[in-house]
């Protein structure tokens, strides 16, 4: 093993001259490569999406619509929607923008987004290249980007190297740091020392995300708190009338509708099954079904189909009609919709472990109230804030949850209230996305 790292190491070096990163991080992804593939392959959903991902990670990368973009890398959905606004705030200004994603989610949201008048011509969503001296070289020869804007969380060491050695500035937005993830970049405490040396700036949602980057190296001086751009949200215009037009056209008016969001196993097995006596005694309760990773699609509807609920599924064009139970939201793109739909919604990767949680912002903009379980480290910060002002719910166990979900189902008033709460909360910090332009500015312009 050590004499395979260290023939490994070797050839690192040959390749790519001298570098800037620690040699066991490079002949570590060189030994990683062959399972990234593999790992391509096996989610891949044809040869086709398999050879798209793998010519965009490993070379010969896509041609630059333009050069000298705007260049957001956003890791996931999450991070696309949390950028939103900030890329949507540059194609308007006339600058052409380039997004590269790690997952084939976040490449969909930000195809969905913006590849689309009036902004296609000026956009281009592509993979992030392997994190490589050489594959990073060859991209930024290719694209010659303007600026690197990394979205909350995702940092690579030679992205971020190869950037500052072509004169290209380098810049974390919204950046949000958990207690566990500041204990996994210390466990690296050299690498992640040299990494956030070479940004040139840090903007932080909060000042305990601050100051854990601090702990782990980061110059004070080179670091601002300046709030969190996903509180400046809001939901696309078309969702309101997409929305009225199914409430419509699949009779929707007298159904309570919840949402189960942005969900990971066992969350679906654990929340249906303990609402199946609910949707079997009551017509009028609707459970919209979203999870997080399109591969999981068939697995959560033979969870639905098992526990003997009638299921209809949206990647067939089936509607909602008045024996439906479940509805299976297997599309991509299209949360906002069911948020707009919903009289409550819980949000996902709360319940199972290790969990973290994700964005329970967008169903509040829609004045939809939010239930989550216990595990949302990721969003600590904002949570807390919300629990706090009786903004929220969070529940112990599926059990408790879905005791939340039929009360404010069941009880419109009381829904109205928590909203409302919530509406209070987001307004008080807005503002995050004009101080983020501001500063952005000066590295643009």
């Amino acid at each position: 093993m050590y004499g395979a790292l260290l023939y490994s190491a070797h050839r690192i070096c040959i390749e790519t001259d001298v570098l800037a990163t620690p040699l066991w991080y490079n002949a570590a992804l060189v030994l990683l490569k062959p399972l990234y593939r593999w790992r391509i392959r096996k989610r891949a959903q044809s040869d086709a999406a398999y050879q798209q991902e793998c010519c965009e990670r490993f070379g010969p990368f896509q041609p630059p619509q333009h050069r000298h973009a705007i260049w957001f890398h956003a890791v996931s959905v999450g991070e696309t929607n949390a950028a939103q606004p900030l890329i949507e705030h540059y194609l308007q200004m006339g600058h052409p923008v380039l997004v590269t994603n790690t997952t084939k989610t976040g490449q969909a949201r930000a195809k969905t987004l913006f590849l689309k008048p009036p902004y296609q011509d000026r956009f281009q969503a592509v993979y992030l290249p392997v994190d490589q001296v050489h594959l990073l070289r060859e991209f930024f020869a290719r694209y010659q980007p303007k600026i690197l804007i990394l979205v909350e969380t995702e940092l690579w060491p030679n992205l971020i190297d190869q950037a500052a050695q072509h004169g290209i500035a380098r810049v974390l937005i919204n950046a949000r740091l958990s207690e566990k993830s500041a204990r996994g970049y210390a466990r690296v405490a050299g690498l992640t020392r040299g990494m956030l040396n070479n940004l040139s700036a840090l903007l932080a949602q909060d000042q305990n995300t601050q100051q854990r980057y601090i702990a782990l190296g980061l110059a004070a001086d080179k670091s601002q708190v300046v709030g969190n751009i996903k509180f400046d949200i809001h939901a696309p215009e078309a969702v309101g009338l997409q929305a009225a037009s199914l409430v419509q056209q699949w009779q929707l008016g007298t159904r309570k509708i919840m949402v189960l969001a942005s969900t990971h196993a066992p969350e679906e097995q654990q929340l249906l099954t303990a609402l199946k006596t609910h949707l079997n005694h009551d017509p009028a309760l609707l459970c919209i079904v979203v999870p997080r990773h399109p591969e999981r699609f068939d697995e959560v509807f033979r969870v639905s189909q098992d526990l003997g609920l009638n299921t209809s599924r949206r990647s067939l064009a089936e509607p909602i009609m008045p024996e439906t139970q479940v509805y299976l939201a297997d599309s991509m793109g299209e949360l906002w919709l069911w948020y707009a739909l919903a009289q409550v919604a819980f949000v996902g990767g709360s319940l199972n472990t290790p969990g973290g949680g994700h964005n329970i912002l967008e169903p509040m903009a829609l004045d939809c109230p939010v239930v989550i379980g216990p595990r949302y480290f990721n969003f600590q910060t904002i949570v807390d804030e919300f629990v706090e002002a009786a903004a929220i719910d969070v529940a112990p166990d599926a059990l408790q949850a879905v005791e939340y979900l039929l009360s404010y189902a069941n009880a419109s008033a009381q829904a109205a209230a928590r909203a409302q709460h919530a509406q209070t909360i987001l307004a008080r910090n807005q503002g995050a996305l004009d101080r983020h332009i501001a500063l952005l500015d000066g590295y643009i312009t």
